[in-house]
């Protein structure tokens, strides 16, 4: 019997890996401004102390928050070291959100990063939390990469809930142990665990990453910014996106929900809204107008296209639904936030119903 989350009249500790890049930040800001928790379904408790873990250090707005504190390095070196991971985790812990990770197309070029970074990584954690011999909530970023299409053996049209993961790349793969190891953890009652299948983030703010999706950010961010951007797959190739505010949600539902409502299945997909990167580009004109969609160029890459294909495109999350979790309505709505977000990040004009 896995133990009630511990949330002391203190308030609640949660740690966050890769508590410094773009989910960590937001997640971390959104549990800031919520200000309470409430862990498996618990009556909500005051956000007592809010840990981030990454390679670099958190902006200054966040570090002048008192419940917040900053933990640096690699994290695989700071978790296989006793006295560094005490820093980050110790029996005060309640919940963490297990965030860092290499990203796909870096795991495909460099085999040894990907194994380290997301999966011995991953282990690493999952053997910390078990020694605080607390049962923390665990919520693991997985992947929407753990499904792939493979030649003679095809995805169904739609992912569904039981859906049999089918990875073909070393991310999903590495993504799916992660699942697996997560799944076994929570049987043996170390740890309380989530894993929540994410996909592409659209529109991320900041520059690109090493992730094969990057583009699908890049296609609006750069154009809104008034620089050129690049799709290098068809028009017409249909993809799964989330904005960042339902990821977060996603992820703050999973630590939330009891056991009841998240069900005996650790793992669980997320909404997506489907779309094209032709959809998305009308989406952006009717935002900004064509002097934007003038700065994308179409110039096809075969190798960023064989990964992207083989991606599933449509999801039927029932589960998801039955927590209250649901796709955006558009794509121009996330453009249209995105803006509203990150005005110093837009130099064209903007326009229209928001």
């Amino acid at each position: 019997m896995l133990k009630t989350p511990r949330c002391p009249t203190g308030g609640c500790h949660v740690v966050i890996t890769g508590g410094a890049g773009f989910l960590g930040l937001r997640l971390a800001r959104t549990l800031l401004a919520n200000g309470q928790l409430s862990l498996a379904g618990a009556p909500p408790v005051a956000m007592a102390k809010l840990t981030l873990v990454d390679r670099v250090a958190p902006p200054a707005d966040l570090m002048a928050d008192e419940r917040v504190a900053a933990v640096t390095g690699d994290l695989h070196e700071l978790l296989t070291h006793k006295d560094r991971a005490a820093a980050a985790f110790d029996a005060s812990v309640d919940a963490v959100f297990h965030l860092a990770a290499a990203v796909s197309g870096e795991c495909e070029a460099d085999f040894d990063l990907g194994m380290r970074s997301n999966l011995a990584a991953t282990q690493a954690l999952l053997e910390v939390c078990r020694a605080l011999k607390t049962a923390p909530i665990v919520v693991f970023s997985s992947s929407l990469a753990v499904f792939g299409h493979a030649p003679g053996l095809p995805l169904p049209a739609v992912i569904e809930d039981l859906t049999l993961p089918t990875p073909q790349s070393s991310y999903g793969i590495q993504k799916f142990i992660g699942e697996q190891l997560v799944a076994d953890f929570s049987r043996k009652g170390f740890v309380r665990g989530r894993s929540v299948r994410l996909m592409t983030v659209s529109v991320r703010p900041g520059r690109p990453n090493g992730a094969a999706s990057s583009f699908l950010s890049g296609m609006l961010r750069e154009p809104l910014a008034g620089v050129r951007a690049t799709c290098p797959v068809p028009a017409d190739t249909p993809v799964a996106l989330s904005s960042p505010a339902r990821t977060i949600q996603g992820l703050v539902c999973a630590a939330e929900s009891s056991d009841e409502a998240w069900g005996p299945r650790i793992a669980l997909t997320l909404p997506a809204l489907t779309t094209t990167p032709a959809e998305m580009a009308a989406a952006l004109e009717r935002v900004a107008g064509p002097a934007a969609t003038a700065l994308i160029d179409w110039t096809p890459d075969a190798a960023i296209h064989n990964i992207v294909k083989t991606w599933p495109a449509r999801i039927n999350a029932q589960r998801a639904r039955g927590l209250g979790l649901l796709p955006e309505a558009s794509f121009e709505q996330i453009i249209r936030d995105y803006v509203r977000e990150n005005p110093e990040a837009v130099v064209l004009a903007t326009g229209g119903q928001s």
